[in-house]
């Protein structure tokens, strides 16, 4: 990379691209018209599942997504790296005008130093800090940080660090509250924190906002002209729509961090956050958290349920979502799922994806089954953020607690330590949604340095006709592998 002074060049030659810093959200690339088609295919994507969009169906959109604009020269800011890849490949020249794309200097005793000045009540890890650093150094980062593994503390060191006017968004208003009182324990004043749900006031003096996504998206350029600092926790479950629609928006904001336990496997989606936030980076994985003692050990176990003949067959023909819907709706496994969650030990979190047809109809069963006086609690998206703070509250103290909820509501960012069993009920072949769901168990407590995950799945095969249920468990097979987690299969006849 060469970086000259701007203005110093007057035109583009054949082989080069001059890149200039437009504002803190695109940068601008000039180069020749057959360069620039070049870089329109190579930032050029299909979006999965295109085929099945109204707006393909109906002859409006193309199914792609094109991150650079040809016309403007414009492209996110944090694909600049993949600027430089594509100008190697290609044995182009590559010539930045801005000194804003240079590291700053910040070392890893100056990142120690400054965590002892704030006396956190917790040790500071190895992995935190080299996180917490390397934010600093780049500016503009999309960490790769499991669940569990602290991600809260090191947003709070970048927080504290720039002792700017800081925007921190999270998905769900649970996350509001539990990333405020995050902060608290870590040793800041709740008065300068103010939050932003559905119906709150959104201008504040105070210098750090928590707020939800959807809070703000609908909100003016002019709003977000107040922040210096964006942090986006768990920001693979923004829309992707409103996820741009507000970082597109903070164009003189130069800090910009995303936080995420896990991104899916597509490149575009990987691509799009990248340029919105920075260059992705890993310290640690869950299972060098396992292995150091960090995180409870995981035990997974696979039950396969066997279906009758008859019902194989039954079900060999079906659309994906009549099978679904056949699956959850069967009471022999339905029972089969309340005796399993009331036989374990420990607190056990019951996950399912249908609120009316199968959580509901769970959570009665289990209730029904259940001994006078065992805590068992029902939580869907008709659940009020404080009413789940209050449950996730009365579980940490508990030690027989059943919790059948959705998937939506606490698969991801609920943190309860003293968790020691997750079922899985609900057939998914989600990478994202499978890794946040269980790191709900990994945390550990007094009471706990191992966990359970059952995952459910159901083998409904006739003759070679594999149903959509036992292909999605194969997909969550897969990821186990990936992940080295550690996994028996249990074959039960229904």
């Amino acid at each position: 990379m060469l970086l000259i002074g701007e203005g110093s060049q007057t035109s583009v030659p054949d082989d080069t691209l001059i890149i200039s810093k437009l504002n803190d959200v695109h940068v601008r690339v000039d180069a020749q018209p057959a360069i620039k088609r070049e870089l329109s295919d190579f930032f050029t994507f299909t979006v999965p599942g295109h085929q099945f969009m109204p707006a393909y169906r109906n002859k409006w959109w193309d199914g792609k997504v094109r991150l650079f604009d040809m016309r403007a020269g414009k492209l996110y800011t944090g694909l600049v790296p993949y600027l430089q890849n594509f100008c190697n490949e290609r044995s182009y020249s590559f010539e930045i005008t801005d000194e804003c794309f240079l590291d700053d200097n910040f070392s890893l005793d100056e990142g120690s130093e400054f965590a002892k000045t704030l006396k956190l009540p917790h040790e500071l890890r190895e992995y935190q800090l080299d996180s917490f650093v390397h934010c600093v150094r780049k500016r503009r980062c999309l960490l790769l940080s499991p669940t569990a593994s602290g991600k809260s503390l090191i947003i709070y060191l970048l927080a504290r660090w720039y002792q700017e006017k800081t925007l921190i968004i999270v998905p769900t208003t649970s996350l509001v509250l539990q990333m405020t009182n995050d902060f608290v324990d870590y040793g800041m004043d709740r008065n300068l924190i103010h939050n932003i749900k559905a119906g709150e006031e959104k201008q504040t003096n105070k210098p750090i906002v928590i707020s939800t996504w959807q809070s703000l998206y609908k909100m003016p350029q002019s709003y977000f002209d107040q922040y210096s600092v964006v942090i986006g926790d768990e920001c693979h479950l923004f829309k992707a729509k409103s996820l741009t629609n507000i970082m597109e928006k903070l164009v003189d904001c130069p800090y910009k961090f995303g936080f995420t336990g896990s991104l899916d496997n597509t490149e575009m989606h990987k691509l799009v956050l990248e340029g919105l936030f920075g260059p992705v980076k890993q310290f640690v994985n869950t299972k060098q958290l396992i292995d150091a003692g960090n995180l409870a050990k995981l035990k997974i176990k696979c039950l396969i349920l066997k279906y009758p003949k008859e019902d194989c067959q039954l079900v060999r023909s079906m659309k994906y979502q009549d099978e679904v819907d056949w699956i959850v709706r069967n009471d022999k496994r339905n029972n089969f799922i309340k005796n399993l969650a009331l036989s374990q030990k420990g607190n056990t979190l019951l996950l399912y994806q249908f609120v009316d047809k199968h959580g509901r109809v769970l959570y009665d069963l289990v209730r029904k089954g259940a001994q006078d006086g065992r805590k068992i609690f029902f939580v869907s998206g008709g659940t009020s953020a404080e009413d789940r703070e209050t449950i996730r509250g009365i579980t940490e103290r508990e030690n027989s607690a059943i919790i059948v909820a959705s998937l939506g509501t606490f698969s991801t960012g609920i943190n309860i330590r003293n968790l020691h069993n997750i079922i899985f009920s609900s057939p998914s072949k989600s990478r994202i949604r499978n890794l946040q769901s269980i790191g709900r168990g990994l945390r550990q407590s007094s009471t706990k340095n191992e966990a359970t995950l059952i995952d459910i799945s159901d083998d409904l095969r006739y003759n070679n006709s594999i149903n959509y249920a036992l292909k999605h468990f194969a997909e969550r097979v897969k990821l186990y592998n990936s992940e080295s987690f550690n996994y028996k299969l249990y074959n039960i006849k229904l």
